[in-house]
């Protein structure tokens, strides 16, 4: 059988289900318990009650066909019947108590067990009417005419049954409520840990205190120490590279000073050029360096900005720079808000706009509001890169000369990992593929709102 539909309508949050946990199996029991405890017990001493009643009648029954007259019937059941309690009536019955009646409400349940005894156990019973001002009203045949009885409800069934199930119910509910309180607090360092986990996964670190179970604690100290790691680790990368260029630039600044001073001549013009280009593109590769250490590190705080605002000013910087690049699609200023590092979200689409003015001859770019998310698409006319290769296009100083056109200037190799790198910092992710509009390469920026 398929139980996807299940799925579906169940909880997906902790507290929800863990609500469900605790609920399902203590109302059921509850349930299953009360209503094999009314079966048996209350049946058991409705059956005994109205067993018991039953003799009377008969008794009075017998009276009454022993008489030789109605009048002597009267006499010798009202004498008996006042000190059982009971009501007699000789002829007995009227328009709500006719042979052939037997009537009782619908919620009482044990009504049903007393007509079922009364009938059994009492021959020549002619009708029973429970619904009159919680009496039982009998109508039973005699040798002088029906012969209608009377006795309270409590003599014949135990009372008040529902008193059981309600208080059952009160105290599951009571209980539930106090389970899910000391639950929950057992639950929150859960979220207060996840909460934390998905700050530190767009880049933000949040004050975290250590609590809950054992259990708890011991995961919350792991994930501490972990985030603490990962920090230090990015700061030692930050460090390490920005003490590398930063000493590989005085050497360079002294190859550029040298070779300006070189005397330039026929013979030795195209090889001091090359070497000026050679120093150039280490200088590029350095500054490469700072920007990827750079954007890995966890740094600054996220703002609230128009991203179709934001985005249009890139734009518009990069075709200022001589970029052959547009803005296409977006919403519109003023339409939504969403919080991200303008800073870092800036070079990661700058480096996409120069992948793809490198590589393409136009390039466009267009912005979609979703509900939790927006998205920033980068598209080109370039060749674009093959699917099996846009995994391996995302890692740090990978290039794809086969795939890519590289007749419009090299790169290092950094620039999809720098973006990549910048929106995994956000909670996001840079995605890969083929532009159905222009049919190069589409670079989908999707970030959270």
């Amino acid at each position: 059988m398929n139980f996807r539909w299940l799925k579906q309508i169940m909880p997906r949050g902790l507290y929800g289900r863990a609500a469900l946990i605790l609920i399902v199996p203590v109302m059921t029991i509850q349930l299953v318990v009360s209503v094999v405890f009314i079966q048996r017990h209350f049946e058991r001493v409705t059956i005994q009650m109205t067993g018991a009643m039953t003799r009377e009648v008969r008794l009075l029954r017998d009276l009454a066909n022993a008489a030789p007259e109605a009048d002597v019937a009267r006499r010798a059941m009202e004498a008996m019947a006042v000190p059982l309690g009971l009501g007699v009536a000789l002829p007995g019955g009227d328009d709500t108590l006719r042979t052939g009646q037997f009537q009782r409400d619908f919620a009482d349940l044990t009504g049903i067990v007393v007509i079922s005894t009364l009938r059994d156990e009492l021959p020549g019973l002619l009708a029973v009417d429970l619904t009159h001002d919680n009496d039982v009203r009998l109508l039973v045949e005699t040798a002088h005419g029906p012969l209608e009885i009377s006795f309270r409800r409590s003599l014949a069934s135990a009372s008040n049954p529902h008193q059981l199930l309600v208080l059952t119910l009160v105290v599951s509910i009571l209980m539930t409520i106090i389970a899910y309180l000391y639950l929950r607090n057992q639950l929150r360092p859960i979220q207060r840990m996840a909460v934390a986990a998905e700050e530190f996964g767009k880049g933000r670190v949040i004050p975290y205190r250590i609590s809950g179970a054992t259990e708890l604690r011991r995961a919350g100290a792991a994930f501490l120490d972990m985030r603490a790691r990962i920090v230090r680790h990015l700061e030692q990368r930050t460090l390490m590279l920005s003490g590398v260029s930063h000493d590989l630039r005085t050497p360079l600044t002294r190859l550029k000073l040298s070779l300006s001073m070189l005397p330039r001549t026929p013979d030795t013009e195209d090889e001091i050029t090359a070497m000026e280009r050679d120093v150039t593109e280490m200088g590029k590769l350095v500054d490469a360096f700072l920007d990827f250490a750079r954007d890995g590190a966890i740094s600054g705080d996220p703002e609230r900005l128009d991203p179709c605002v934001f985005v249009a000013g890139v734009v518009a910087d990069a075709e200022r720079s001589g970029f052959p690049v547009r803005m296409a699609d977006c919403p519109g200023p003023g339409v939504a808000e969403a919080s991200f590092r303008p800073d870092a979200l800036r070079r990661a689409l700058e480096n996409l706009i120069g992948n793809a003015a490198r590589y393409a001859t136009r390039a466009e770019v267009s912005v979609v509001l979703r509900e939790r998310e927006f998205e920033i698409r980068v598209e080109d006319d370039g060749p674009g890169i093959a699917p099996e290769d846009r995994d391996e296009a995302l890692k740090p100083f990978k290039r794809l000369d086969p795939a890519r056109n590289q007749d419009r200037g090299q790169g290092v190799g950094l620039g999809l990992s720098i973006a990549a790198d910048v929106l995994r910092g956000h909670g996001g992710a840079l995605r890969l593929e083929r532009s159905e509009r222009m049919g190069g390469l589409c670079a989908r920026m999707v970030l959270p709102r």
